[in-house]
């Protein structure tokens, strides 16, 4: 009977031990959180992205260009996410507002805006009025396909650094790889 006793709370404590994921969106610390992929800060939460995988771990995104980037790399990425990964993106209509999160599977998007690393595609949690609306799956394809306003974002950028040769080389390296991309 002790040895049973023993071993029911033995389970108990097990069991009641389990950590439960949290997938909601986590808040942006605009002083210390910066892009997985690219590195710069994040400051326009209205085109940001976050990802939380199982293990309740966050990457950042300050374009879903970037997740689009991150996410190519399928063996690292599999890997990362493990099982669940759950993906939230600011509302493209709202302010700029540290908890302005929609889930990013169920947004609508629409493509033509200057958004921080100029892939050009808003998230909206209401449908946009507007001719052309993508689902999520369809923005990912869209810009592994190349439809982004990647190139002219790099040119207009290559313009500001044409006083600085090293810059400008790593811009041109980026562009010839934007146009690799068009299918």
């Amino acid at each position: 009977m002790k040895k049973l006793l023993i071993l029911i709370l033995f389970f108990g404590l097990i069991t009641s031990c389990k950590q439960q994921n949290n997938f909601n969106p986590r808040d942006i610390n605009f002083d210390r959180d910066v892009c997985f992929v690219c590195l710069m800060g994040l400051t326009d939460q209205r085109y940001n992205a976050q990802a939380i995988n199982e293990f309740g771990e966050v990457h950042w995104y300050d374009d879903i260009g970037c997740l689009a980037e991150e996410m190519r790399d399928s063996a690292n990425w599999n890997q990362w996410k493990g099982n669940k990964v759950q993906f939230w993106i600011g509302d493209a209509s709202k302010e700029n507002t540290i908890s302005n999160w929609i889930d990013a599977k169920t947004a609508y998007y629409d493509y033509g805006k200057h958004t921080p690393m100029g892939y050009g595609y808003s998230a909206y949690y209401e449908k946009p009025k507007t001719d052309s609306v993508y689902t999520f799956e369809q923005v990912l394809k869209r810009i592994n396909k190349g439809f982004t306003m990647r190139e002219s974002f790099i040119k207009e950028k290559m313009l500001m650094m044409k006083e600085n040769p090293e810059k400008l080389k790593m811009l041109e390296k980026k562009l010839e790889n934007e146009r690799s991309k068009i299918k």
